[in-house]
């Protein structure tokens, strides 16, 4: 650092020097500019005399030669019309008043440099005082002129030249400026992207689920959680990523990464030592030719509701502006390898398909309640509710070991006619198979389901939003909090049915943005009767629990961008305050009816500068 200081400071008294040299030779040039013009001042008069005598004794000699009065008044009078003859010494003068004017305009076009050279030399100096008195690097802002420029004045110039000076060098000011985190190579363009998140959450019942809250599992009844408060800081949300844009061959192809630390932990994380996980978001590649749009890897589901048109970035997505990092209950949403393919049929309509990594999920993620199972699977191990491997279905705790039949189908139609509003429609198909080793049978189910999605501007900065799922099998999609399926005695899957909506308003007022959300899961039951004579499945009389009828959450919010700056980034004050209940489908005579839960978040965020490229450039 002392290094980049010392070397910025040489340059600059180098320059300083150069600049006082060039001054001390441009007033020496005027000095004897001024003295030549003084000179040419006296000659005229002189020089008008001396031809008068001169011409006084050319007559006297003209007359002497000739005897008749007549031929001497001929020969001392010109005839009309016709100029004297301009002696030496007139071209002389002529050319020096010529020489003058040139070396007035020359003189008067120095002084101007010098003017100039003179305000450049005190903001030099103003540098170089502010590097020796400070340890800060300096940069292109502490100095309105280039460092070059100086160099390129010339030192030196002769009064008699006639080449004209040359002309200052262009201003910068209005030359696009580049993204200080953008960088170039070849035709691609490589964005920074991400924030710094330093996250504070406040529940008065312990949630035990970190600064995301796992809404179908929040506490209940006389445990130790339901009794005392949770208090949490962390800064697991930050992202860290990068895009890559590029034109290849008359397509815009997209490259987007993206990464949090809300990976799974170490047991003794918060003793010491945070070593928060890093965790894969997003890793996807987009390419868009004409109409036509292709897309493959880990992305936000086309299920996902949509803010405008169908993209896979996440600024054109909605999934709320909660903090909570598991959002708002009852969101549909889904972070997982797929391949979509759409089809723009102008900048209004979009049409898109999608084949989604599939997953059949008998609950147990993110608090998501489990089902029952009838009493001759509940020894199988391949029906295990907590086995990690070898099941035939996701329990929560399965790790990559499901053998699911085919991916999951997506459609999605969506229509933007006006900047204000936004309208999309879509469906979901399922394919569910199991395997009953009791009879050796295979048993097959389809699940669907359907969604309708749409955003209205009311007026100047005020926004209403209203999502809406309804699925036979689609639980998986609603955050985990529903079972996929529960199964019949023999062995036969039946997909479970779930409704849910996230529906609110977002109001922008400049540097101010608010919102408030209300977001609700219903799961009627899906019983089934055992061969013991007991009832199985989801939401029976005498089940556990954590098998709920309905979730629902309030949320109110508000983001205060307190700074922001194209080229530095943005800071945000950032606060949410949600009201969460679940109501069990079955509870102990003279339990309460409902869990509840308030929850309050703070969020102080740095955002990286940056956006999206232009290509055409």
């Amino acid at each position: 650092m002392l290094g980049v200081l010392r070397n910025r400071g040489l340059q600059v008294s180098f320059q300083a020097d150069l600049a006082l040299k060039f001054l001390r030779e441009e007033r020496m040039r005027l000095s004897l500019g001024c003295i030549l013009a003084l000179a040419l001042s006296v000659l005229p008069p002189s020089a008008a005399a001396g031809g008068g005598a001169n011409n006084n004794s050319s007559d006297a000699k003209s007359t002497a030669a000739t005897d008749s009065k007549a031929s001497a008044e001929v020969a001392a009078k010109p005839e009309a019309g016709i100029q004297p003859a301009k002696s030496g010494l007139d071209l002389e003068v002529e050319e020096l008043r010529e020489q003058l004017q040139a070396q007035s305009e020359l003189i008067k076009q120095q002084q101007e440099r010098v003017q100039a050279l003179e305000e450049r030399l005190k903001t030099s100096s103003a540098g170089r005082e502010a590097l020796s008195s400070s340890p800060a690097p300096a940069t292109a802002a502490n100095s309105s002129t280039p460092a070059g420029d100086v160099s390129a004045i010339p030192v030196s110039a002769t009064a008699a030249a006639a080449s004209p000076v040359a002309p200052p060098a262009a201003p910068q000011g209005n030359a696009p400026q580049e993204n200080p985190l953008q960088i170039r190579i070849g035709t691609a363009y490589i964005t920074p992207v991400g924030f710094v998140d330093f996250t504070g959450v406040w529940r008065n019942h312990t949630g035990g689920s970190g600064i995301g809250t796992n809404f179908a599992g929040i506490p209940y009844g006389t445990v130790f959680q339901n009794n005392l408060s949770e208090f949490r800081f962390s800064m697991q949300n930050s992202r860290i990523g990068f895009r890559v844009d590029a034109l290849v061959k008359g397509a815009h192809v997209i490259g987007y990464m993206e990464s949090d630390f809300l990976g799974n932990n170490p047991g003794n994380v918060a003793v010491s030592s945070n070593s928060n996980t890093l965790r894969s978001r997003l890793y996807w590649v987009d390419v868009r030719k004409g109409a036509w749009e292709v897309l493959g890897g880990q992305t936000w589901s086309l299920i996902t509701p949509g803010r405008s048109g169908i993209s896979p970035l996440p600024g054109d997505l909605f999934y709320s502006q909660d903090i909570d990092v598991n959002y708002q209950a009852g969101l549909v949403w889904g972070r997982i390898p797929e391949l979509r393919l759409v089809y723009h049929a102008s900048p209004k309509v979009a049409l898109a398909a999608a084949l989604d990594a599939p997953e059949q999920y008998v609950g147990g993620s993110a608090g998501g309640p489990q089902i029952t199972l009838p009493a001759a699977f509940a020894s199988a191990s391949q029906f295990s509710l907590t086995a990690a491997s070898g099941v035939e279905f996701n329990n929560g705790q399965s790790v990559l070991s499901a053998p699911n039949v085919a991916p999951d189908v997506i459609a999605k139609l969506s229509f933007d006619p006006a900047s204000r509003f936004h309208f999309e429609v879509g469906g979901l198909e399922r394919q569910f198979k199991l395997w009953n080793p009791t009879n050796t049978t295979k048993y097959s189910a389809t699940g669907a389901g359907g969604f309708v999605n749409l955003g209205i501007g009311i007026f100047k900065g005020l926004r209403f939003l209203t999502n809406n799922f309804y699925s036979d099998g689609g639980g998986r999609y609603i955050f985990g909090q529903v079972p996929d399926l529960v199964i019949r005695t023999d062995g036969s899957p039946s997909a479970i049915h779930a409704a849910s909506t996230v529906s609110g308003f977002e109001y922008t007022k400049g540097n101010s943005f608010f919102y408030a959300y209300y977001g609700g899961i219903y799961v009627p039951r899906d019983v089934v009767t055992d061969t013991t004579g007991k009832l199985v499945g989801y939401g029976y009389i005498g089940g556990p629990t954590t098998q709920n009828r309905a979730i629902q959450e309030g949320t109110l919010g508000f983001n205060q961008t307190m700074w922001k700056d194209a080229r530095y980034g943005a800071l945000t004050l950032m606060g949410q305050y949600s009201y969460l209940t679940r109501n069990p489908w079955s509870v102990a005579s003279g339990a309460p009816r409902d869990a509840l839960l308030n929850m309050v978040f703070l969020n102080l965020r740095y955002t990286l500068p940056g956006g999206a490229p232009n290509l055409e450039r």
